[in-house]
């Protein structure tokens, strides 16, 4: 037995696998009677997050972020059962009610503060580096999503905007809003510079604040976001795979970036093709949504976090192939 756990202690995955295991049994066990977006979002909590803190380090020198830092890694796993308590007083413990799931995801809500606090930081440290603003933005947009999970606990409509509506965009701030300008990121600290980055991350900033807008106030503006927010998954997948193909990367780090970049194509295509699939099929948009969902949170997000982890333990043992960017994790 203790052959078989040392190996799985020593992966860097190692700190997302209880949470992993904990999801497990709040997607199949009949006791979590939760929605599919609460399912998505605690999700994030006990899985996404961890790996997230994964990609990130200190800098010695710095108290702030320093102090910060271990905070984040003392407190993700309470906040992260704060919000699945907060999620169970609400649909299982019958407390809906209540202010009470309210005031346990501001556990969840504190901990997304920590995050953002942290990405400024590494915004200021890093003036000027692209890569390192995409990032600082990335971790800033995880506190916009707690927030929405939290004004989603409290059942508060804001502005012309319902609790359904608050859940939606907490997923969006949690597993697009936030991962995508951290993958660009981390895709500047290993890429040749080209003309056109700075240009892919202003997008990937303004990009979900327009989703955000446009989901409560107009259509038009969200659909606006989100095209541009595709677009440049389209120009950051298309330029790993072609880097991932012209450079010889941690093995483990290849597949599972690979896997990430097919699982957001596979989306494309099933956007593309559903208007003949519904006919077809007789299928409703209720019907892709998991697929969508699944699709995105375990394929592309999942796999993409994995895949980033075993580059930044690269990065920080300065084993990554000559002509590759070598700079200090923060």
């Amino acid at each position: 037995m203790n052959s078989f756990l040392k190996p799985i202690m020593k992966s860097l995955i190692a700190p997302a696998i209880p949470g992993g295991i904990i999801t497990i049994f709040i997607f199949y066990l009949d006791y979590f009677q939760f929605a599919l977006v609460e399912k998505f979002l605690l999700f994030a909590a006990f899985v996404i997050a961890p790996l997230v803190i994964s990609l990130l380090s200190h800098d010695e020198g710095n108290k702030l972020q320093r102090m910060v830092f271990a905070a984040i890694k003392l407190f993700q796993f309470p906040a992260a059962l704060l919000a699945l308590a907060s999620v169970a007083s609400n649909k299982t413990w019958g407390l809906g009610d209540t202010y009470i799931p309210g005031v346990l995801s501001l556990g969840w809500l504190l901990f997304t503060l920590l995050l953002c606090i942290y990405g400024v930081t590494i915004i200021v440290i890093h003036k000027g580096k692209i890569a390192e603003i995409a990032i600082g933005a990335g971790l800033v947009y995880f506190f916009i999503g707690g927030a929405w999970f939290t004004l989603y606990q409290y059942q508060v409509n804001l502005f012309q905007a319902n609790p359904a509506t608050h859940a939606l965009s907490s997923v969006h701030f949690h597993f697009s809003s936030a991962i995508v300008p951290l993958f660009i990121g981390m895709l500047g600290r290993i890429m040749a510079k080209k003309s056109w980055y700075p240009w892919v991350v202003a997008i990937d900033i303004i990009g979900p604040i327009l989703i955000a807008i446009g989901m409560i106030f107009s259509k038009p503006i969200e659909y606006i976001g989100v095209t541009l927010f595709a677009c440049n998954i389209v120009i950051y997948t298309s330029y790993l795979l072609t880097y991932l193909r012209k450079n010889p990367l941690h093995k483990k780090a290849a597949f599972f970036l690979v896997l990430s970049c097919l699982a957001f194509y596979t989306v494309v295509v099933l956007s593309i093709f559903y208007p003949l699939l519904k006919k077809t099929l007789s299928l409703t948009i209720l019907d892709f949504i998991p697929v969508y969902g699944t699709l995105h949170a375990f394929g592309f997000v999942l796999c993409g976090l994995i895949g980033w982890v075993y580059i930044a333990d690269s990065i920080k043992k300065n084993r990554l192939p000559s002509g590759s960017v070598r700079e200090p994790i923060a």
